[in-house]
This record gives structure tokens, C-alpha cells and sequence, in this order.
């Protein structure tokens, strides 16, 4: 057994452990049978009884077969998925005559997990058409698919990668299968990966942790390190939880007529699952309160404080509890009120509800609107700002069931507003959430006393910014100062900003605008024309030196409206001025110069979309307030910030560049950057209010990137570029790929480049990397040798080699790292010329597998014989890259197999008078020994004829095996030889079809 290996290592374990968490094992042949065939998407049987026992007196057994073959019809895309996930989720019905009316149907019971039947199978083989896949593992709720899992081996750097490139074809290849299955899991042991079905970039796949196993009410501090494979799969697989996430965690979204799909990430469903415990056990406190009274039961907790940072999914972790709440009967019809405190979240929020399809939400248009709403006992969602509880009576509705959703809590309830809001609603539960961590100062304490009191910690669930960067789920931030003579005064900036108690915490803009008002000398030091014309000229060379090369876009952060409409006419005249915009604020009193820029409803929701896409213009966005909160982009990377801000405020303002983001190509953005044009980031202590433990080491200076980038090259001289020194050419390269044939030395040295490649993306183009450049481009060199001659089949990876940056130069020069062999001509006469060249053993290996894989990638469909010596050729170079055969021992057997083969079988069809496809069965009959070959490759081409449709009809597939196994033993071929070499006959036809 090869350690690590998929099946014994991965697969198998993964089996077991389903087992024995409650899963059924089926066979594949028993789940083949099960489904009717290769072409069959359902457990037959499993869903037609499961259904029935769910649904009794509604559902029999002609409704139930009526069942299974609208949800096996449902259309092979995403609209299909979403009409399955309606049937999962109980929203659909039969009629029933009897009645004359339409009753819904479950398919599940989500409630009791006992009701449902679980089954798992492996080498499950699905057939689409003429394509056909093979899922390593797949999971059946109640005869349905819900889950495919795809494993990898430990060993392998890019498995899940490689994992990742093959779920994308199995959902092009078997759409019908993956309109049913709602997730997807990808594993290679060490990592667990989950996604939504039809979500397939690399930023859509989330880190299963073991934490998400405590539910409700566990307050430990953070997660597991390290969980073990065993405690990954059983808690994500657990059929308690896999029913919760099927039917509560999983969102369609639709905007602009297109529909997506979404699945909450580990934090945000135990958010979910705890603020749902505070809200029962509010409400059994309050049962228990005889008689009720319009006053706050003291003893029972009834409010929370959630801390999801900035770009991890707040908005969908709210939606998903107000759904929660309303459709649970344990709450018996509650009314749910979500709080913003601005009118364009109100309006942001509601959109987001009705992309996901969140029916019966009211927008309170008023202050008299939403007392009405109360007062005539209103249930469901309302979506209100805080501000239109000001004025509100006392006691206007004291139900216990009533649930207040407060987002940017630090902010919403402060003064007034929040002592109205309770008074209203004396007995309701209150659950804020914010996006940032609550400061130290006495602002941020009396948050913690609204809503944190009922927690040790003061937090009901916290998801920092530390843990969020280490999951991907946002990306790191890292900062540099502008030159000082574009800074503004220090002295200034201490004494009009830094120093003011009164921005202590600071949490809201218009605040921080209003301070800025009276800042007289430091606001006339930004505004200073000579000073915003050179900042203009920086951000213009910056841009397109640094942000424009790689793909991404940027936001000019200036200190007020009218120093946004200066920078947009300075950089017009150092760009295109379609690469900028500039989204502001309306006022009617504006003069001409800012009234020039203003945009309405549409040009700024036009102006937001195609910031979004790359290559279109604006790519550039000159902002002061709007944007900085809310808006989400995640092809935005650098923040130019020319605005002093504090606290919250900047938080939230540089957290718009913390959202991950890869493009089409596969290149990922490895950090957000922000360049401080003010000064700020100069004393970042003073400039954020929060405990050191809540954003210490999440934000970067450059200068600590260097100095990892400096010890990295360090690390690499000494390991790796020593290797082949004193060596030229070949020999250079015989002793990289010698030392590197060990997979997990590879796998070593791929993780030391990953980062010191993103470290030199960050940094470059800078004269402090101009010292290392030889170096670099050397230790670039040999990933690149090693990625091409280790990892040449071709897949989309997670860590898209882009080129060198400009600053490293092709240069030509003796002993550099080149490549085994550059090969241009892809034909049989190469072999010969490949095979007894003056080249090391280990060059001659490599380009013999790849002039050999590029012969069947060329001509195996014209000349199919050339497959099946592929597959041979391909086993040889996986026992050689496991180890299993020396470099001579493969380079003989490539020689006396393989290659050999290759020439005599090309020989012989010169000769040949046969059709390319009766030779290649005949060749594959000819060096299996079968007597008569020639004839039999003809009976056996005949019966192909006979069933022309036998690659898309299991029937036919069925007959043609047994007419050609009986032919195969006429011939004389054991019995126990038969069935398999007509397994090898027709997977070659099925490859060259």
C-alpha cells in the first residue's frame, strides 16, 4: 500500500467513517442496480417508499413514481437545481383530485433525521449521452442525490486543484446528476472543501471545520487548530446536519435575471445556530413568566452580539436567521425586524432579500408606517432604519416573539434611538451584529452592555479578521506610506484629528465629516492645489505601473466631495477619463463643478457593474463617503486614501479591498493594499480603538513583507539554488530533477515559491527587489522546469503561474534552468531520436512520456490503436513518479513497451488495408494473442454496427458485451480474460468517439 495513496488513505476512511456516523454502504453494482442503470439519477425504490412514508394519505404509489420522474426531469442546469432544492425544501405539490386542491410534498424531514434513509456508494458511474464520469463517492438522501465528493491523496500539493478541474467537468460532462445534488465536498485528507453545486471557482469553496459540531450555546474561544480527517468528515456528513444545510444553509440568489447560487460558510451557520438558541430559550423564559409582563425578564438572555468581519457574509448570515425564525413553528408566527441605520442599506438590504427570494417583506415607509406596523401586530419581516423609532411610544408591542435584528450594531443603537427602540418592544430579542470589533473606549462598552451583557466575552459568536484571512474567506491587508512630502504636517494631523477624544471610537462617517469640518488647517493642507496635482500625478504612475498590469481596479479615497471632483479633473489629464468616476452624495445646493458629477439612480448602479468586470472602465473610483461602506467588489485592490479616518470607520473603508478574488485565467489576488497618502497607518495603534488581539498582525507594512521576502531568498539560496552548481545544460537539469523526483520534496519547494511568487507580486515593480533578481528568475526557472516536466497534464489550478513581472528580464546565458527538451515536431519518427540522443537517462524519460502523450492527444481519434499504448505509457510514469521504478528501469520499460509498440503498430498499418477503427482492434486483439485477430476484429466491428447506439443506450451496450465476450472465447481467449479485454475494446471506441 503506497502511504497516502487515494483509495487506501482518502477514499476508503472516508467510506468508513460515513458508515459509521449513519450512513448506508451501497455497493456500486447494487446502486447501479438501485438506479436502473447508469443513465438513472434516483434510488428507485429508496425515493418512491421514502416519500410515501413521509407524505401519507397525500402521496401513493403512482404519485410518488409521478414524483420521480418530474425531479429526474428537472432541466440539466441551475434552473433545474433550484427546482430540485424547491422540491428538498418541501415548496412543491401534487394535486389531488379527491380534494380538488394541490397539498405540498416532502421529500425530507429535516426535523427527524430517523425518517430519512442515507445511503453512500463509490465508482459511481454516471452516463450523459455519449459522456459518461465516475464520482468517487456519492450521497443519497432518501434515494436522491445531495453531495458528489471527489478525493485526492494526500500527498499531491495541487489535489484539490486537480479535484476541483474534475467537478467542473463532471458538471459539463452529467449535468442531469448535478441538477439534483445540492453540494459538493473535495478532499485530499489534510483539507476538507465544501461548495454549492454550480459554484466552481476556487473562491466559492469553503473550509469545513470541526468547530461547526458545537452547536447552539458552545462559546469556546476558537476553533480547532487541526481537526483530524475522521472529525471532518463525520461532522460535516452527520445526517442531522447535511438535512439543516440542505433545507436552511442554501441560497439562490437572482439579480439581473441572472440566478446564482450560495451556501453559508461554517461561521455563519453556527452564528445562526446560536442566536437561534438565545432566541428559544427567550422564548421558554418567557412561558415561564406567569403572568406576562411588559417588562424585560432580567433573568433570561434574550440579547447577542455577533461579530462576522468585514467581507465574510454578514448580510446572508442575517437573512438566513430571519428565515429561520419566521419559518420555524417554535415561534409561533413571530414578527422579525431588521434594523439598518442608513436609508441606502434599507434599500440595499431589501434587494438582497428579494434576490434570494424572500417572500412577504414589508419596508417600513415611515415613522408612522412602522408604528403602525407594530401596533396592528404585524408579522413576518419588516425592514426599517433605526431613526424611525425615534418618537416611538412605550410598550407598543410586548409580545415575546418578536426578534430585532440590529446591523452595525456599534453603531444603530447608541443614545435616544436605542432607548426608544427597547421601550417600544420591552420583551422582544435583541441580536446586533456588526462587522467589526467593538472598540475599548466607553462607546464601545455601552454596545457591549446593549447587546453583550448576556455573554461572558460579550460576543454571542465572533468571527475575526485573523480567522477569516487564515479560511480565505477575505484576504490579507497590507499597507504603505506615501512619500513624506505628500503627507500632510504630523504635528496637524495630531493635534485637528488624532487627539480629538471626541473621535474616541468612532463609528459612523457623518461623525467623522463633521469633525473634519472644523479640522480648518488640516483640510486646507489636503485641498492644497500643488499637493492634490502631485498625489494625482503618484496615483496615475502608481495605477498603471503597479494595479492596471495585474487586472485589478482602485478606489481614491479623497477628504470631501469637492476634492473628489478636483482629483477626477487632475487625473484626466494623466488618463483616459473614462478610467475614472466620481460617486458621491447629491445636494441641490452644489455648484457647477461638483453638480457636473453628480448620477442618478441608474448611471450609478451602470457605474457600480462595471467596476465589477474586469477590463471595463471606470477602474477608478474617486469616493469620500458613498461606497466605503456595503459595496462589494472583489476585483478592487488597491484603496488610495487621502481621508483622515479612525476606527471603525477605517476598518470598514479598507476592508472594501479585502474581499478574494481570481480571474478567468486563474491568477488569484494574493492582499488587499492600501497607500496612505494622510499618515495614518504611521501609529495604527492609535489610530484603531480596539484590543490589540482583534487586529493585531492583520495588517501589514510593506516593510514586513520585505523583510519575509528577504529571508524567503535567504532559505532558497541555501536549498535550492546550489542544485547542479558548477553544472551546464542538461546536467544542470538532470541533477534539479534528480533531487526534486521525492513528491513531497516537490510539494516542499511549491509552497516556498507560492509565497515568495505572491510576496514579489505584492512588491513589485520596487528597487528593493532589484538585488535579487537573478536569483528569483532562477528559482522561477526551476518551478517552472519542475511544473512542466512533474505536472504536465493540463489543469486549472488554484495558483495560476503567471509570467515574471517586468522587472525580471529574459536574459540568455550559460548553465540557465531550461526545460528537458523543446519539441516541435509530435511524430513516430521522434521516438527513435528521443530514445538515443546524448541526454541524461532522466531527460530521456520525460520526453518520451510527453512525445508519447502528445502522439495520442494528436492522432488517437484518426488512429485509435494509439490509446490503449497510451494508457500503458501512462501507467509506467505513475509507478516511476511514486517511486516504484528506478530512472533505468522506466527508461527500458518505455523503450521495450510502449515505444517499441508504437513503431511496429504504425508499421503495420502502413501495410494495412484496414479502417482505422478495425485496426485498432485488431492490434489491441494482436498483442493480447488472440488467434485470428484480423477476423475477429472484423465480427467485432460488425456487432458495433449492429448497435450503432450502444455508447448512449445500456441495452445495446448490454447485448454488444455479450455478443463480443462469446466471440472473444471462440477465439480462444480464457474466460476469465474475456470480459475484461472487452472492457479495454470499448473504452478505447468510446475515447476515440
Amino acid at each position: 500500500m503506497t502511504l497516502g495513496s487515494e483509495r487506501s488513505a482518502v477514499q476508503n476512511p472516508f467510506i468508513r467513517y460515513v458508515q459509521e456516523a449513519g450512513w448506508t454502504y451501497l455497493p456500486p453494482d447494487e446502486a447501479k442496480r438501485l438506479r436502473g442503470g447508469e443513465t438513472g439519477l434516483l434510488l428507485h425504490d429508496v425515493f418512491v417508499s421514502r416519500v410515501i412514508a413521509l407524505n401519507p394519505g397525500v402521496v401513493d404509489l403512482q404519485r410518488a413514481e409521478d414524483l420521480a420522474g418530474r425531479l429526474a426531469r428537472v432541466p440539466p442546469n441551475i434552473e433545474g437545481n433550484l427546482q430540485a432544492w424547491e422540491y428538498l425544501k418541501g415548496l412543491k405539490t401534487v394535486f389531488l383530485p379527491e380534494e380538488r386542491r394541490e397539498r405540498n410534498v416532502r421529500l425530507l424531514d429535516p426535523i427527524h433525521p430517523e425518517a430519512n434513509s442515507f445511503h453512500v456508494t463509490d465508482e459511481m458511474t454516471v452516463q450523459s449521452g455519449s459522456r459518461r464520469v465516475r464520482l468517487d463517492v456519492a450521497l443519497f438522501v432518501n434515494g436522491i442525490p445531495i453531495l458528489a465528493v471527489e478525493t485526492k491523496s494526500a500527498h499531491r500539493l495541487d489535489g484539490m486543484a486537480l479535484a476541483l478541474d474534475q467537478m467542473r467537468r463532471y458538471h459539463q460532462d452529467a449535468p442531469e446528476f448535478f441538477a439534483l445534488a445540492q453540494l459538493y465536498a473535495l478532499t485530499h485528507l489534510i483539507q476538507f472543501l465544501y461548495a454549492a453545486t454550480w459554484r466552481l471557482s476556487p473562491k466559492d469553496l469553503f473550509n469545513w471545520r470541526e468547530e461547526i459540531a458545537e452547536i447552539a450555546g458552545a462559546q469556546r474561544a476558537g476553533p480547532m487548530p487541526h481537526p483530524d480527517f475522521e472529525t471532518l468528515v463525520k461532522t460535516f456528513i452527520a445526517p442531522s446536519r447535511i438535512l439543516r444545510v440542505l433545507t436552511d444553509y442554501i441560497l439562490f440568489v437572482r439579480r439581473d435575471g441572472e440566478l446564482s447560487k450560495a451556501v453559508l460558510r461554517p461561521h455563519q451557520m453556527r452564528a445562526v445556530e446560536r442566536a437561534l438558541a438565545r432566541a428559544r430559550q427567550a422564548i421558554v423564559g418567557a412561558q415561564r413568566a406567569v403572568p406576562q409582563r411588559a417588562v424585560p425578564q432580567r433573568a433570561v438572555p434574550r440579547r447577542g452580539l455577533i461579530w462576522h468581519t468585514q467581507g465574510s457574509g454578514k448580510t446572508y448570515t442575517m437573512i438566513t436567521l430571519a428565515r429561520r425564525l419566521i419559518e420555524d413553528p417554535f415561534f409561533q408566527n413571530p414578527t422579525v425586524l431588521m434594523l439598518v441605520d442608513r436609508n441606502e442599506l434599507e434599500q440595499q438590504l431589501f434587494a438582497n432579500l428579494e434576490a434570494v427570494g424572500f417572500g412577504n417583506v414589508i419596508v417600513a415607509r415611515s415613522k408612522r408606517h412602522l408604528r403602525e406596523l407594530l401596533r396592528q401586530d404585524q408579522r413576518g419581516l419588516i425592514v426599517s432604519t433605526i431613526h424611525k423609532f425615534e418618537g416611538m411610544p412605550a410598550e407598543l408591542c410586548t409580545r415575546s416573539n418578536v426578534f430585532v435584528l440590529v446591523d452595525e450594531a456599534h453603531r444603530s443603537t447608541g443614545g435616544d434611538l436605542g432607548n426608544y427602540l427597547m421601550g417600544a418592544l420591552p420583551n422582544a430579542v435583541y441580536i446586533g451584529f456588526t462587522g467589526t470589533p467593538i472598540d475599548r473606549t466607553a462607546h464601545g462598552q455601552g454596545t457591549f452592555k446593549v447587546f453583550g451583557r448576556d455573554d461572558p466575552k460579550g460576543y454571542l459568536d465572533k468571527y475575526s479578521i485573523r480567522e477569516s484571512i487564515a479560511d480565505g474567506t477575505t484576504v490579507p491587508l497590507h499597507y504603505a506610506l506615501a512619500p513624506n512630502e505628500l503627507r500632510v504636517d504630523r504635528e496637524t494631523l495630531d493635534r485637528e484629528f488624532l487627539s480629538l477624544a471626541e473621535l474616541e471610537g468612532v463609528s459612523d462617517i457623518e461623525d467623522l465629516n463633521r469633525v473634519l469640518d472644523r479640522a480648518v488647517t488640516l483640510r486646507n493642507m489636503l485641498k492644497s492645489p500643488d499637493r492634490m496635482r502631485r498625489i494625482a500625478q503618484f496615483v496615475a504612475d502608481h495605477f498603471r505601473e503597479k494595479i492596471e498590469p495585474l487586472g485589478y481596479k482602485a478606489f481614491l479615497v479623497a477628504v470631501d466631495r469637492e476634492a473628489c471632483c478636483r482629483y477626477k479633473e487632475e487625473l484626466d489629464q494623466l488618463l483616459p477619463p473614462e478610467y475614472s468616476r466620481v460617486v458621491i452624495s447629491r445636494s441641490h445646493n452644489d455648484p457647477p463643478e461638483i453638480r457636473r458629477h453628480h448620477l442618478n439612480e441608474d448611471e450609478e448602479r451602470r457605474v457600480r457593474e462595471a467596476f465589477r468586470k474586469p477590463g471595463e472602465n471606470p477602474r477608478i473610483l474617486i469616493v469620500t463617503e458613498k461606497l466605503l461602506t456595503g459595496f462589494d467588489a472583489p476585483i478592487l485592490y488597491c484603496l488610495y486614501l487621502d481621508k483622515p479616518m479612525r476606527d471603525h470607520v477605517l476598518l470598514q473603508a479598507i476592508a472594501r479591498v479585502n474581499r478574494p478574488y481570481e480571474d478567468e485565467k486563474g491568477q488569484r489576488k494574493p492582499a488587499g493594499f492600501v497607500l496612505d497618502f494622510v499618515g495614518i497607518f504611521e501609529n495604527l495603534e492609535r489610530a484603531l480603538a480596539f484590543d490589540s488581539e482583534d487586529v493585531a498582525g492583520v495588517v501589514y507594512g510593506i516593510d514586513v513583507l520585505q523583510e519575509r521576502f528577504e529571508k524567503l531568498m535567504e532559505e532558497g539560496q541555501k536549498q535550492y539554488l546550489n542544485l547542479g552548481a558548477g553544472l551546464f545544460g542538461d546536467k544542470a537539469v538532470e541533477a534539479i530533477l534528480e533531487h526534486f523526483q521525492d513528491p513531497q520534496e516537490r510539494d516542499r519547494f511549491y509552497r516556498f515559491f507560492s509565497e515568495l511568487r505572491d510576496l514579489y507580486r505584492i512588491l513589485s515593480p520596487d528597487p528593493f527587489l532589484r538585488p535579487f533578481l537573478e536569483d528569483y528568475q532562477r528559482l522561477d526557472e526551476i518551478y517552472q522546469l519542475l511544473r512542466s516536466t512533474y505536472e504536465a497534464r493540463s489543469v486549472v489550478t488554484l495558483d495560476f503561474q503567471r509570467e515574471t513581472a517586468r522587472l525580471v528580464q529574459k536574459r540568455t546565458q550559460a548553465g540557465i534552468v531550461r526545460e528537458p527538451s523543446a519539441l516541435y515536431i509530435v511524430g513516430v519518427e521522434r521516438l527513435d531520436l528521443l530514445a538515443t540522443e546524448k541526454r541524461p537517462d532522466i531527460v530521456k524519460v520525460f520526453n518520451l512520456l510527453r512525445e508519447i502523450a502528445a502522439l495520442v492527444e494528436r492522432h488517437g481519434q484518426q488512429q485509435p490503436y494509439l490509446i490503449s499504448i497510451g494508457e500503458r505509457a501512462e501507467a509506467i510514469a505513475q509507478a516511476f513518479r511514486e517511486r516504484q521504478m528506478t530512472t533505468q528501469q522506466t527508461l527500458e520499460a518505455l523503450l521495450t513497451g510502449p515505444v517499441r509498440e508504437i513503431q511496429e503498430a504504425e508499421e503495420a498499418r502502413r501495410q494495412s488495408d484496414l479502417d482505422p477503427e478495425t485496426f485498432a482492434i485488431f492490434w489491441l486483439l494482436h498483442r493480447e494473442g488472440v488467434k485470428n485477430a484480423r477476423e475477429v476484429a472484423g465480427q467485432l466491428v460488425s456487432i458495433c454496427t449492429r448497435y450503432p447506439h450502444w455508447m448512449t443506450s445500456e441495452e445495446q451496450e448490454r447485448e454488444l458485451r455479450i455478443e463480443a465476450t462469446v466471440i472473444l472465447l471462440k477465439g480462444g481467449l480464457p474466460l476469465d480474460q474475456a470480459p475484461y479485454l472487452v472492457d479495454r475494446l470499448l473504452r478505447m471506441l468510446r475515447r476515440e468517439g
